[in-house]
């Protein structure tokens, strides 16, 4: 029999480009002790045993049901995931950030029972992953991903250790592949091709994100929760909760 994770989201979403409250000091802790305790906090996850290499988790919102595949080849990320749904940590909190036509975010245990109009997205399970981006992973509609801070005080592109989105995205056309292809030194395979300009997502985050999974069920959900009214830091004006 196969176990079945149930989240429940409630709209709380960090900014993709930035997961985190403003500006970020360094440590004193040199690079190598950050990623070390990283990967110590990644090992110790207990994974059940039960459980396929990649797992599909059922979250239930207050929307409809998205199920998502976790990847096998984003171990790190996966195992996170489980150990934070086994925990409960993602019960009752929302997708605090949605964006038409590009994606939907939850993550922020603050989010629970959060009052109307306060700002979401800066708090988080207390630590970072060290990233997992794979060129056999892309920005696709359904695509989940991993949110963290920006570039300028995030050079090695490490995750947040909770908030997640998930891609809608659009259609893209040929001349949008082409110049992501040149802006970004890659090459994008005639199946990605395909998928980008039929179905959709959003490119331009390709090799920035890491992208752990993507829903296999449940995409109308995503549509209908991406088209909901939002207010102030994009966060919905009618709350939509993870409910377990």
């Amino acid at each position: 029999m196969k176990t079945k994770f149930i989240l429940l989201a409630m709209g709380v979403a960090c900014f993709v480009a930035s997961c985190g409250s403003g500006s970020s000091k360094k440590t004193t802790d040199s690079t190598d002790a950050k990623v070390e305790q990283q990967v110590q906090v990644a090992e110790k996850v207990p994974v059940p045993e039960n459980l396929s290499e990649e797992p599909v988790i059922e979250i239930q919102t207050t929307m409809g049901n998205i199920k998502v595949k976790l990847y096998k080849d984003t171990p790190l990320h996966r195992d996170n995931f489980i150990k934070l749904v086994s925990d409960g940590f993602y019960n009752g909190i929302l997708f605090h950030r949605v964006i038409k036509d590009f994606m939907i975010q939850s993550g922020d245990p603050e989010s629970m029972n959060a009052p109307a109009g306060k700002r979401l997205g800066s708090r988080g399970p207390g630590y970072t992953i060290p990233a997992e981006i794979l060129p056999n992973h892309y920005h696709k509609k359904g695509a989940l991903a991993a949110a963290r801070k920006g570039n300028d005080v995030n050079p090695e592109r490490e995750s947040s250790g909770s908030h997640f989105y998930i891609v809608q995205g659009k259609p893209i056309s040929d001349e949008e592949i082409a110049h992501f292809e040149k802006e970004r030194n890659m090459k994008y395979t005639d199946a990605e091709k395909v998928f980008y300009k039929t179905t959709g997502g959003v490119p331009r985050l390709d090799t920035e994100y890491t992208v752990f999974g993507e829903v296999v069920e449940g995409l109308d959900v995503v549509d209908a929760i991406a088209a909901v009214a939002t207010g102030e830091g994009d966060r919905p004006t009618t709350d939509v909760k993870i409910i377990k």
